[in-house]
């Protein structure tokens, strides 16, 4: 089949962003056996096809494989189609239809595409595709009757779904403006933000698909970047991760660079350190002559001390074939610094065994590197040949070596113990997950060290001291000594807003935040507990804060909580008052009592309680009477 692009009406662009065009500007390839049918704008349309659906009534299965951003495009896609109507569903025999966003990286996750729809056909479901794969190869002989949606098409899904559920065949691939960041969203994880800061990347690897599909570099605006992160932690978000192709490549395309949009994003971040950034992957290339900067970002309180550098070989020969466009001394040059200038600073990165024309020389140096260093994470792969890529066509090194290589490399890696001496250890701990076992939470120190704990599921999304108790090779496991903040569900986004208070970027360690607020400015202590540090006043309230989290744990009856809404709920005073130094003001501990005032939904309440009393003993009454009587 033709690729079948957008119509557009008129001389116009199309439409914004986010907005639903009128159905017959979508571009549709009906079935061949569709007979009878009207012509309309130079489609076959069956007027039985046109209404054998009513829109948004159907159930949609969604299969995300790839990378974070991957996982982004179909949060935005389902968040969308929730917003027409769409049931969305985690079964796929009762879905009416499946969304399957692919990954083009490596070949087992196309033949996990190739499954699944194989898979769909079978069992007659109706078909999208999205991601990578289609946009990159869009004559692949798999996608062959079913519809498409381009990487940067995926504000246009509902109209893609609609038209696939008629019968029709879709494809939207022509790359335009980028999807607009405010579109409806439905996040896997509630309290984790995926942000994509660009798509494409600057680089020209020979063993890269990526690039294929995402293009060229394409940046978003500091401002809508920083507007969005402001809307997702109004929304209750805790952790924020920033996704690319290639962090480190921001803003070259549009004259600004990643420092500035990190302390344009960082100055967002609640001064609690109640949510945390989390900066993506970033090639060595564009971060060298930024890293004092990105250093300066990362020891920040509200950013994990966690980066991603993938090195890919230590071999300076076989990084040439790559045309990785730095040398293994250059990545030891950002590795060295970054744990030099940020304590704690833990940097995974990635390797891939058997390119073509590495030899045992090259193959000795890439271990050699890893044990050097003996990184927390090391992501190990064999080479897959892309089709359409230059490195598919060089000559390639034995399977059977390529294979050796990877369980060598991987044994090597395996016997690392990165976190040993963290027993007895106190680390402040978000924790935003449940693990795999639904025993354990997952939470995450400063330096993204995964840590397991024992706890109810009402801690998800707050941050707590957790002493570690052991250590395993791949995470720690701890216990809950103190919780620091604890996700309010009973407080607006309204009122969020309202309280907001903002802290600027700290240097090092010792150096005050400047922080503002609506008011006056209040202070932001950045020590080692982090930027916003529970300071003196709230510093004594930490048992009344856990005894309150158990009251609540407990108030699940409908009296109950009528009765805790009663509770005289203690508020902490702080002074607005600003040294001409610049030394943090002074804070009282006095406490007030929050006005005890019945509200007209209290005496509502308690006005039916009574009445429900009066009634039951009316009735007790009558029915005390109907039995004398009787007798």
């Amino acid at each position: 089949m033709e690729d079948i692009e957008d119509l557009l009406i008129g001389s116009g662009g199309g439409a914004p962003p986010g907005f639903r065009l009128p159905l017959n500007t979508v571009a549709v390839k009906p079935k061949k056996n569709v007979k009878n049918g009207a012509k309309l704008n130079g489609s076959l349309l069956s007027e039985s096809s046109l209404f054998s659906t009513v829109p948004g009534t159907q159930t949609i299965y969604i299969k995300t494989f790839g990378c974070s951003h991957n996982q982004s495009d179909s949060e935005y896609m389902a968040g969308q189609l929730s917003s027409f109507g769409y049931g969305l569903s985690d079964d796929p025999e009762n879905a009416d239809l499946w969304l399957i966003n692919t990954c083009t990286v490596k070949n087992p996750s196309q033949s996990a595409m190739d499954t699944l729809i194989t898979k769909g056909k079978n069992a007659q479901k109706p078909l999208v595709v999205a991601g990578c794969v289609p946009q990159g190869s869009r004559n692949l002989k798999e996608l062959d009757g079913v519809s498409i949606v381009g990487v940067q098409q995926i504000d246009r899904v509902v109209e893609v779904v609609e038209e696939t559920l008629k019968g029709h065949e879709v494809r939207l691939l022509t790359r335009k403006t980028l999807p607009a960041l405010d579109l409806p969203k439905v996040r896997k994880n509630k309290f984790v933000e995926i942000l994509p800061i660009n798509v494409g990347c600057l680089g020209a690897c020979t063993y890269c698909k990526t690039k294929h599909a995402r293009g060229h570099l394409g940046s978003y605006t500091i401002d809508s970047l920083v507007g969005r992160v402001k809307t997702v932690i109004a929304e209750g978000v805790k952790e924020i991760w920033l996704s690319s192709e290639d962090t480190g490549a921001y803003g070259r395309d549009i004259g600004v660079n990643l420092p500035t949009l990190l302390n344009g994003i960082v100055a967002e971040l609640p001064p609690d350190a109640s949510t945390m950034l989390r900066i993506g992957m970033t090639n060595p290339p564009f971060i060298l002559e930024h890293l004092g900067e990105i250093a300066e970002v990362l020891r920040h309180p509200c950013v994990y001390s966690f980066l991603h550098v993938p090195v890919q070989s230590g071999s300076d020969a076989v990084l040439s074939a790559m045309n990785r466009e730095y040398t293994v001394s250059e990545f030891r040059t950002v590795v060295d610094t970054l744990t030099e200038l940020v304590p704690e600073m833990h940097i995974a990165t990635d390797i891939i065994c058997g390119f073509p024309g590495e030899t045992d020389e090259d193959f000795a140096q890439t271990v050699s590197l890893i044990e050097d260093y003996k990184l927390p994470q090391v992501h190990i792969s064999q080479f897959y040949p892309r089709p359409g890529t230059p490195a598919a066509r060089m000559k390639k090194v034995p399977s059977n070596i390529v294979k050796k290589r990877s369980r060598e490399l991987t044994a090597v890696f395996e016997a690392f113990t990165p976190y040993n001496g963290m027993e007895g250890r106190i680390e402040r701990v978000w924790i935003t997950e449940i693990a795999t076992d639904r025993v354990h939470l997952v939470g995450h120190t400063k330096s993204y060290v995964q840590v397991l704990i024992v706890a109810p599921e009402t801690m998800l999304g707050s941050s707590a001291m957790v002493k570690i108790t052991s250590v395993g090779r791949w995470s720690v496991f701890g216990e809950v000594i103190e919780i620091l903040t604890q996700t309010d569900r009973r407080t607006s986004t309204k009122e969020r807003l309202s309280r907001e208070v903002k802290c600027a970027p700290c240097v090092d360690q010792d150096e005050s935040c400047a922080c503002s607020g609506d008011n006056a400015a209040a202070p932001c202590a950045c020590g080692l507990e982090g930027c916003g540090e529970q300071q003196n006043g709230a510093g004594t309230d930490t048992a009344s804060h856990n005894q309150q989290l158990l009251e609540d744990q407990n108030n699940t009856s409908l009296i109950g909580n009528f009765l805790s809404r009663r509770r005289k709920t203690p508020t902490r005073k702080l002074d607005d008052s600003r040294t001409a130094s610049g030394d943090s003001p002074k804070q009282e501990t006095s406490r007030e009592e929050a006005p005890n005032e019945w509200g007209f939904v209290d005496r509502v309440f308690l006005g039916g309680l009574i009445l429900s009393l009066f009634t039951f003993l009316a009735l007790l009454v009558h029915l005390g009477f109907r039995i004398k009587l009787s007798k």
